[in-house]
């Protein structure tokens, strides 16, 4: 049995990933600033993912994910610098916080695993997502940076999906209009489901994927380098 640390452990992906893994036999911690509505195996609310907020946890843990994410959607022009630094805390300096305040929990087994998740929006220039992509890029960077740091004993990879069917993507697909126009954007005609993601991580955790680091793998139904036709 491993355990798994999961940060934004509230969303539905994070929820879905747990089940996976506990239905596999692990044991899965979560760490939310919302109330938990899940049957974690452990669980700490806190009041934020800023340094100093996590909880001390004194057990060997096999893995951490970082789920706490953000979609602020606006013309560059009207996005202002409070925006800009709230989507940076969070989806970036909170990746940061998270992995070094368990980093020392996680040298402790023999083979590791650290997913972030980061955004087609990376790859794939879209229009008013200028502060999302920015903060998400930098979470590209740090997989690439940290992967090569902790190798070879603790492997770092990201995740990057399109739009997902989930309460934080749910304001564009909360129509069946709405559902329709973001299915003709995709290459494959969906928007994703927290299965697709989640099953995903899962595999990054896992030891198949023992000689997988440093990877940004995009989970978008093509969206990142396929043309719509």
């Amino acid at each position: 049995m491993l355990t798994f640390l999961l940060a934004g452990a509230s969303s539905a992906i994070a929820q879905c990933s747990a089940k996976l893994l506990q239905d596999k036999g692990h044991r899965v911690i979560g760490i939310s600033t919302k109330p938990n509505s899940y049957a974690y195996d452990e669980f700490y609310q806190i009041e934020d993912y800023t340094f100093g907020s996590f909880p001390i946890i004194d057990k060997d843990i096999d893995g951490l994910v970082y789920f706490p994410g953000t979609i602020n959607l606006k013309p560059f022009h009207r996005l202002t610098a409070a925006e800009f630094n709230t989507d940076f805390n969070i989806n970036a300096l909170g990746a940061v916080a998270f992995t070094q305040a368990y980093l020392s929990n996680i040298k402790k087994v023999n083979s590791a695993s650290i997913i972030f998740i980061s955004s087609v929006a990376v790859s794939t220039g879209l229009p008013y997502h200028a502060s999302i992509s920015m903060a998400k890029g930098a979470i590209e960077g740090l997989t690439k940076a940290l992967a090569a740091e902790l190798a070879p004993s603790i492997r770092v990879n990201c995740i990057a999906p399109s739009l997902v069917n989930t309460p934080l993507g749910n304001k564009f697909v909360n129509t069946p209009e709405k559902l329709e126009a973001m299915q003709k954007r995709n290459p494959l005609h969906k928007v994703g489901e927290a299965a697709d993601i989640a099953n995903a991580i899962v595999f990054l955790l896992g030891k198949e994927s023992n000689w997988i680091s440093g990877q940004t793998i995009a989970i978008d139904g093509g969206m990142n380098n396929l043309k719509n036709g």
